[in-house]
């Protein structure tokens, strides 16, 4: 199953968060930091979405990819605060290498996918929670906020 969670966060995460704002700053010739203080958005993303992968593979009994998704609720770590934090981590990181290269392109990109995590969550994602986990997923959804 690690092999199945490293590969899931190499897919999605890893791309969305990383290679695409990588390859988009290369080829953009935004090389100098603009704003070091964005490495702090950048550094706190990358920790809190390190920390809710562990909580998916260690508590979920899963990965984060729709193949191979964790098989109980998650409720634990940033989970209790929010029913979507590995979202607003990726969101993070996205603002974090906007800001640090000072990329108008990376932060409109950001809000793309912040748009595009929204609507994949209350379209998607909550509907089959809701068939999947069905009274303990009520239960979370009466006490943890959607986002923040």
């Amino acid at each position: 199953m690690f092999l199945r969670a490293l590969l899931a966060f190499l897919a999605l995460p890893g791309m969305v968060a990383f290679v695409i704002p990588g390859l988009w700053l290369w080829r953009g010739g935004h090389t100098q930091l603009v704003h070091p203080w964005g490495l702090v958005l950048l550094g706190s993303g990358i920790v809190l979405l390190l920390w809710c992968v562990r909580d998916f593979y260690v508590a979920g009994k899963g990965t984060l990819a729709p193949w191979s998704p964790p098989q109980r609720l998650v409720v634990v770590g940033l989970y209790r605060y929010s029913r979507n934090p590995m979202y607003i981590s990726v969101a993070l990181v996205l603002l974090g290498w906007a800001i640090t290269f000072g990329s108008s392109g990376l932060a409109t990109y950001a809000l793309i996918v912040v748009i595009a995590f929204h609507l994949r969550v209350v379209f998607g994602e909550e509907p089959w929670l809701a068939r999947t986990h069905g009274q303990q997923w009520s239960d979370y959804t009466a006490r943890v906020r959607r986002w923040l």
